[in-house]
């Protein structure tokens, strides 16, 4: 029997973006000190994990690439972010990062490769790793792209209406909009109850 999975994205989803002043946008945390996981997550998470979820984050992370902060800021940011679940006994099954960015200025990230999204790779590419059954499994994302990642896989989206990433938003169909990361919870369950009556 193959697993079930929720694909998380992160920035917006785990965890606050970010202001900064140089770019005066709200932008991923550049480094550990400017993490700030959503407590909400935490909570939300742990009655997902009970639900025996695989839970995966797939995420883009093209800040080295577009020149705003150090590779291993990005490495040490994640690491906090793992530790911080780990310690909340959350576990992950893997953590899927692409790095690369179209438009970056570090020559060896500026690539157009499959790996970000919207392109669904790190989806299918988990599916292989992990046995997961893809048309029972859901993306999580506050941001088009990750709505469309999860379409092209075959996944049911949910889309999160996190402030700060509203310019990011508003092009896509996903199968639920909520307000909250509580709110998917229910829609999760009843899913789950009609799939189980068929």
């Amino acid at each position: 029997m193959k697993n079930r999975a929720i694909f998380f994205d992160r920035d917006g989803i785990l965890n606050d973006l970010v202001y900064h002043n140089t770019t005066r946008e709200y932008e991923p945390p550049h480094n550990p000190t400017e993490l700030i996981i959503i407590p909400d997550a935490i909570n939300v998470i742990k009655i997902l994990q009970k639900e025996n979820y695989l839970l995966i984050v797939i995420s883009n992370q093209p800040d080295y690439a577009k020149g705003k902060t150090s590779f291993e800021n990005l490495l040490n940011v994640h690491k906090k972010l793992e530790s911080v679940f780990l310690s909340e006994k959350i576990s992950f099954s893997h953590y899927y990062y692409c790095y690369h960015h179209p438009d970056g200025i570090i020559a060896s990230h500026s690539i157009i490769c499959e790996c970000r999204k919207p392109e669904p790779y790190f989806l299918f590419q988990a599916a292989v790793d992990f046995s997961i059954d893809l048309n029972q499994s859901w993306m999580i994302g506050d941001r088009d792209t990750d709505i469309e990642c999860g379409k092209r896989a075959g996944v049911k989206t949910i889309l999160i209406n996190y402030p700060f990433s509203k310019g990011n938003r508003g092009n896509s169909y996903p199968d639920y909009v909520v307000e909250n990361i509580y709110e998917i919870i229910p829609i999760i369950n009843m899913e789950n109850n009609e799939n189980n009556d068929e």
